[in-house]
């Protein structure tokens, strides 16, 4: 019982920090509506087994199991994963709409914060794509991938107030992913 409400209180947490930098970044509503699957018997039941609060119970249920249902459940369910947009079957490898590549981005800084806790830096982030990303870097778009080290990188080199704004997003966006190196009017 002891672990269902601190799970509980980490995953409010968790989705409370990523609605706050989502509504930073222009995406209010993919903020409020951010992995409300975590809530599902599949994925809270099996967070709450493996609860540790210093790391994602799917780490530790992959430990002691090899796999994750709550994960197969999550990643299947939430675009803002970039294991959403992989096609195993085909090996395609589909380029994140807008909207859920900054969602992917609030909920990885968020994750860090929820984390690490006070030992949070605006480098954890960059550290965390650096070190995970070498396993699953076949299943990110390139395009996706530059995305994401760019605003960690600046993330880390500049802060927070110039990462998370809808300009510097959109702009970062448009320039990697869609490959408009022009300046627009965003």
């Amino acid at each position: 019982m002891k672990n269902f409400f601190k799970h509980l209180h980490t995953v409010n947490k968790h989705r409370f920090l990523v609605f706050k930098l989502a509504v930073k970044a222009g995406i209010p509503f993919r903020g409020f509506v951010h992995d409300l699957s975590k809530y599902s018997p599949t994925e809270f039941l099996e967070s709450i087994k493996y609860y540790k609060g210093i790391y994602s119970p799917i780490v530790e249920c992959r430990r002691k199991k090899g796999y994750s249902l709550c994960w197969l459940h999550h990643r299947s369910r939430n675009k803002h994963h970039f294991q959403y947009w992989y096609d195993e079957a085909s090996r395609e490898i589909y380029p994140m709409p807008y909207k859920y590549a900054v969602e992917m981005i609030c909920d990885r800084v968020s994750a860090a914060i929820t984390y690490n806790g006070k030992n949070y830096t605006n480098e954890s982030p960059y550290n965390y794509f650096v070190d995970e990303n070498k396993e699953y870097v076949y299943m990110i778009n390139p395009k996706i991938y530059k995305f994401m080290e760019q605003v960690f990188t600046d993330l880390k080199d500049y802060g927070e107030k110039y990462v998370f704004n809808r300009k510097y997003l959109k702009k970062t966006y448009h320039k990697i992913v869609e490959g408009e190196e022009n300046d627009r009017n965003i």
